[in-house]
């Protein structure tokens, strides 16, 4: 299983979001020679433990499906783009887990006019945020799929299969 922690968001260009992330969360953009066209990296300090750092690669939405199936709707369907949070070096998957909710509540603080969706594993919803009506946490193994559309579909903006 996946151990990724991903920052999904919509209403906004990759590369704009790129910009405002690192403005607001004071992050250092790093140029990797393998690094894609379209894709951004930073680095930030750790807020968790002195010493480490966290990369962030905030890239298109490489998960969405175009025209799901009903069974296949997700709530990252209606993301266009998405934030890699790593641990730099060593990882603990509770401490990825930790940083990836500190920069989600950093970002979703300073009130943006785009959508966010915090994920675990990609398979379950941790939070989300909606321009206008604030931050909603999820109840734990809340799935990202339709299975618990009726819990997230109201946090996560209009998509192509909303109700």
């Amino acid at each position: 299983m996946s151990t990724d922690d991903d920052i999904f968001f919509s209403g906004g260009a990759v590369r704009d979001v790129a910009e405002w992330m690192a403005q607001t969360l004071g992050l250092e953009r790093l140029e990797p020679p393998d690094l894609g066209e379209g894709e951004h990296f930073f680095k930030t300090r750790s807020r968790w433990t002195e010493g480490r750092f966290v990369l962030l690669l905030v890239r298109r939405n490489i998960h969405l499906l175009v025209d799901p199936e009903p069974d296949e709707v997700s709530a990252i369907d209606n993301c266009t783009g998405m934030v890699k949070v790593r641990l730099a070096g060593w990882r603990d998957a509770q401490e990825q887990t930790q940083e990836a909710c500190a920069i989600f509540n950093e970002l979703a603080a300073s009130a943006p006019d785009i959508g966010l969706v915090l994920t675990n594993a990609l398979s379950t919803i941790v939070a989300a945020y909606l321009p206008g009506a604030g931050v909603r946490s999820f109840p734990p193994r809340t799935s990202l799929d339709v299975e618990d559309i009726d819990v997230w579909q109201p946090w996560v903006g209009r998509g192509p299969h909303a109700g």
